[in-house]
């Protein structure tokens, strides 16, 4: 191999590694979630008006989202590289590892933020784009100033999480309806248990760090536990509500699967509650897991349940 082409060859790993290295500064698996949550509102939007679904305004709430929140995770590790420097789960992130300097973290963040809300701008009604500013400012100007300030972090944090189901409604429908806010309060509750199991796993990291998560400040866990009890057994009745707001919307299989999903969850979440180590939170984790998609996907073949 000549030095000329060994030169190239090098030159294309290193761009492919810092590309790879921003895609990391999105925190692709949020992304995918966030996106998996957006097709489901605009799908049931679309099933709740009764017009068909129109894939290219699911595609421009999609490709709009997945840029805001994209930029929103950078801006997020922006603001926290010291503190991630500490912890031995995110040390080894792009930027508090040096793979990418703050100004290119910054520059990626405005640029996709910019981009992001000038296609939802452009594409879907106006809505779509407050509430994705929305998102993005709750996310970024409070969360995560807030998460080494109070445990309260947790409960903004969700509320920037759920937000998402309003982008993907607004995307069909221009009016928001109880099943809308059904959705939003069950993605809302469904954080909780999961943020607990995770905030539990690697309460010794988030000390280090300087987070006030839950487990940080009350380290019995027991605050943690109350509150996944807690959201999981809100869970059971805020999911039914979307069958129960309107009558053969769903039908009773809906009602039968969502009971005895949110009763396992709720069933696991007590248990971690009453053992408080890190086996019962992983269950919980995993049970988090598994929820969410099966309650999207129910709502999302509704039409077609018996």
């Amino acid at each position: 191999m000549s030095t000329s082409t060994l030169a190239a060859s090098r030159t294309r790993s290193g761009a492919l590694s810092l590309a790879l290295d921003y895609i990391e500064l999105t925190k692709p698996r949020i992304a995918v979630l966030v996106l998996v949550v957006v097709v489901a509102s605009a799908v049931m939007a679309a099933w709740t008006t009764g017009s068909p679904v129109s894939g290219w305004a699911v595609f421009h709430a999609c490709l709009g989202t997945l840029l805001v929140a994209g930029s929103a995770s950078a801006a997020n590790q922006w603001l926290e590289i010291r503190r991630d420097a500490r912890m031995n789960r995110t040390a080894d992130r792009p930027l508090p590892a040096g793979r990418i300097s703050s100004f290119g973290a910054l520059a990626f963040t405005t640029l996709t933020l910019s981009a992001g809300l000038t296609y939802l701008a452009l594409t879907l009604p106006p809505s779509a784009t407050l509430w994705a500013v929305l998102t993005w400012l709750l996310y970024v100007a409070v969360y995560t100033p807030l998460k080494p300030i109070s445990s309260a972090n947790t409960v903004v944090g969700a509320v920037a999480g759920a937000l998402p189901v309003f982008i993907g409604w607004s995307a069909v429908s221009e009016s928001l309806d109880i099943r809308a806010v059904a959705l939003f309060l069950t993605i809302y509750l469904w954080q909780f248990p999961h943020f607990m199991a995770i905030a539990w796993l690697y309460r010794e990291d988030y000390a280090r760090g300087g987070y006030k998560m839950l487990p940080v400040v009350d380290p019995s866990g027991r605050r943690a536990g109350v509150q996944a009890v807690l959201s999981a057994a809100a869970l059971i009745p805020v999911s039914a509500i979307p069958a129960l707001a309107a009558p053969g919307w769903g039908g009773p299989l809906y009602l039968i699967i969502v009971t005895l999903l949110g009763l396992a969850q709720l069933l696991i979440a007590a248990m971690f509650l009453a053992q408080m180590n890190r086996e019962a939170a992983r269950r919980l984790l995993r049970m988090s897991l598994i929820y969410l998609p099966v309650l999207l996907g129910l709502l999302v073949i509704v039409p077609w349940l018996p």
